[in-house]
C-alpha cells in the first residue's frame, strides 16, 4: 500500500519542547476514510521498541483480536536505551522489563501470542537495516489478507524510520500490505503539516471496548510513563502531554 520514500528528518526534544498540544489536533476538523478491516485475515505489528505496537495501533490490535484476526507483534530492539545515564535501571534492566512490559500489555489487548523478539541495539537500527530486512522476511508470510503494520518512514525517531524502510524492503519481497503508523509524529506535526501524507490517511475510530483495553494496555509500561526516580535520567520518556495524543478515540494509519 506505499511506494517510494519519504525522506523527512524532524528532531524532538520531550524535555523543552511538550509539541503540539492534543487540544489543537482535536480542534482539526479533518476527517479520513475508515480502514477496512475486513479486508485483513492477518496482522503483522512491528514494533521499533516495545511500548510502540500499543502507543501506535493498540486500538486496532484490540479491534482485530476481537474479530479472529490472528495478530502479530514483532519487537525489533528490547528497548535499552531509553533511560541513558539513569542510576536505577541500567540498559541490561532495560531490556529485561520492557518486553516483560510489552508481553503483559499485548495480552490486554486479547493478542494471545506473545512478541516476537529480534533483540537488535537500540539506537542503532539503522546500521543494521539490511539485516533487520532478512530477518522480517522470515515472519512475513501470508496471502493478500495479511498486512504489515510498521511505524511511519517519516517519524521523527531514527529506530522508527530505518524499521519502517526495513518493512518496505522485506513486504517487497514477500508480497504483503503494508501500512504505517506515526508515533512522534504527533509530537512534531500540527495539522495539515505539509510533510504528512495525509492524503495516503486511514483512521480506526476506536469503540469503549477498544479505548479501555488500550489505556489498560498503556499502564504496562511504567519504566516509560511514570519517572524512576527524581534523578534527571530517570525522568518520564511518556510523559501525560504525550500520552494524551496516543490516547485519543481514533487511530491514524498510513496505507
Amino acid at each position: 500500500m506505499v511506494s517510494g520514500r519519504e525522506d523527512i528528518n524532524h528532531s524532538f526534544d520531550t524535555d523543552s519542547d511538550s509539541g503540539t498540544p492534543e487540544s489543537e489536533w482535536r480542534a482539526w476538523d479533518r476527517t479520513f476514510p475508515p480502514l477496512d478491516l475486513t479486508r485483513c485475515s492477518k496482522l503483522i505489528v512491528v514494533a521499533p521498541h516495545p511500548d510502540d505496537e500499543v502507543l501506535g495501533v493498540g486500538g486496532l490490535m484490540s479491534i482485530a483480536a476481537a474479530a479472529g484476526i490472528e495478530v502479530t507483534v514483532i519487537a525489533v530492539t528490547d528497548g535499552g536505551a531509553s533511560h541513558p545515564g539513569s542510576p536505577t535501571l541500567s540498559p541490561a534492566d532495560l531490556m529485561s522489563e520492557r518486553p516483560r512490559e510489552s508481553e503483559r500489555a499485548v495480552a490486554r489487548l486479547g493478542v494471545r501470542t506473545a512478541p516476537i523478539r529480534l533483540g537488535f541495539e537500540d539506537g542503532a537500527v539503522a546500521e543494521h537495516e539490511d539485516e533487520l530486512a532478512h530477518a522480517l522476511i522470515g515472519s512475513m508470510h501470508g496471502g493478500p489478507g495479511t498486512w504489515c503494520l510498521t511505524a511511519w518512514r517519516g517519524d521523527g525517531h531514527p529506530d522508527h524510520e530505518a524499521t519502517a524502510r526495513a518493512c518496505i524492503t522485506a513486504a517487497s519481497r514477500t508480497g504483503i500490505a503494508i501500512l504505517e503508523y506515526p508515533i512522534w509524529m504527533w509530537h512534531w506535526a500540527y495539522p495539515d503539516h505539509p510533510d504528512v501524507p495525509w492524503s495516503r490517511a486511514f483512521e480506526v475510530d476506536l469503540d469503549a471496548n477498544a479505548r479501555k483495553a488500550k489505556e489498560a494496555a498503556v499502564q504496562e509500561f511504567q519504566t516509560q510513563i511514570t519517572p524512576l526516580s527524581e534523578h534527571p535520567a530517570d525522568r518520564a520518556v511518556l510523559p501525560p502531554f504525550a500520552l494524551e495524543r496516543l490516547l485519543r478515540p481514533r487511530e491514524v494509519i498510513f496505507g
